[in-house]
């Protein structure tokens, strides 16, 4: 069995190597038939490549006529796209609003594809609340599309009644009413001169007025006033001045309803310099308030303890009740002072004084400096 077994497996391997020698000389004949028609296979390669590069040669004008042709596409398609997205909005007429409610302006407005700035202001007018004062571009002007227009809105007048006044000063009820309006033509409220009248309340308080409080204002309306001249239910027991010095003068002035025109001359014939040598005498022991008394005064020659002497004069206007004032006193040489303070209806004014020489001396009315005159 064993040499059986050997025997067939010897013929098994002649029989592979004899087919292992078949196909190598087949496989030697393939190949070299192949390297003999490798230059036969090159050369075909080299006349394709040739063929193919003369065609593209060939070509090229018209390749890049084609790629020419291709950008300049481009570029119109481009500047039509660029010139439609950009160009600006049509024009259009901007309408009138003025005059008109703010709604219905807005409405007109957004018609033409216009857009408002709105800014308000109060008005002259009652009644004329939301409506459009002015505009900007004015009306039949011509500008682009979404644009702005600027508008003034009326926020109604600044008061629609009359306040109620009675019972504050007058001078308060003026300057209130002065930088209410400021700036406007048409002030709605216009204070009518007032009536005066003698009261127990202070002078300048506002005791009626016409029309009353609350009064609707439809159109300007002219208030009427009146006013307290002040507590004149009394009378002045005028005093007796003769001898008296210029500080009991001043003095007298200050204490007394009245208006004391003074005048002065040159002491002669043994009067005291400075002091008061005649006064006029009333029939009645009282007079009204605020009676004018004339006073003379015997003034030095010169100065006395450096002090010259002297009459301060001043024309005033006549003013509906007394008002305060003060005469101040200003030295070359030192600290002001005050030499009186009184109130006086106006007209002729006159104070008596003794100060150093080169003082000036300045008189106030209401607070307010009304002149200013040195002493020489």
């Amino acid at each position: 069995m064993d040499e059986t077994e050997n025997k067939s497996e010897k013929q098994s391997e002649n029989q592979i190597v004899e087919k292992a020698k078949i196909f190598g000389k087949k496989a030697a004949k393939k190949v070299k038939s192949e390297v003999k028609n490798l230059p036969n296979r090159i050369k075909n390669i080299d006349i394709k490549v040739e063929e193919s590069y003369l065609s593209v040669k060939t070509n090229v004008p018209c390749m890049l006529f084609a790629a020419i042709t291709a950008v300049i596409v481009m570029v119109l398609a481009a500047t039509a796209v660029f010139f439609t997205v950009v160009k600006g909005p049509e024009k259009v007429l901007v309408p009138d609003v003025t005059g008109k409610k703010l709604e219905d302006a807005l409405l007109e407005l957004q018609v033409k594809e216009l857009y408002p700035k709105i800014n308000l202001r109060y008005s002259d007018t009652p009644g004329d609340e939301g409506k459009i004062l002015d505009q900007s571009p004015e009306a039949g002007s011509i500008t682009k599309g979404y644009s702005r227009v600027s508008l003034v809105v009326s926020r109604g007048v600044i008061v629609d009644k009359v306040d109620d006044y009675v019972g504050q000063k007058l001078d308060d009820i003026q300057m209130k009413i002065q930088t209410l309006f400021a700036g406007q033509t048409k002030p709605l409220i216009v204070l009518a001169s007032p009536m005066y009248k003698p009261d127990a309340s202070d002078a300048g308080t506002i005791l009626e007025q016409d029309p009353p409080a609350g009064t609707s204002i439809s159109e300007p309306v002219t208030v009427h006033l009146v006013v307290s001249r002040g507590p004149n239910f009394e009378n002045t027991r005028p005093p007796k001045l003769v001898g008296q010095t210029i500080n009991d003068l001043l003095q007298a002035i200050t204490r007394h309803k009245i208006v004391f025109d003074i005048t002065g001359h040159k002491a002669e014939n043994g009067e005291i310099p400075g002091t008061v040598v005649n006064q006029e005498i009333f029939d009645s022991e009282f007079i009204p308030n605020y009676s004018r008394m004339k006073v003379e005064m015997a003034l030095p020659d010169g100065s006395i303890d450096d002090n010259v002497y002297g009459i301060f004069t001043q024309k005033l206007p006549v003013y509906p009740y007394p008002v305060p004032m003060r005469l101040e006193a200003t030295p070359s040489e030192g600290d002001p002072f005050t030499i009186i303070s009184f109130s006086h209806p106006g007209g002729e004014l006159t104070i008596p004084y003794a100060v150093p020489k080169g003082t000036v001396l300045s008189l106030y009315v209401v607070d307010k400096l009304n002149s200013r005159k040195a002493v020489n």
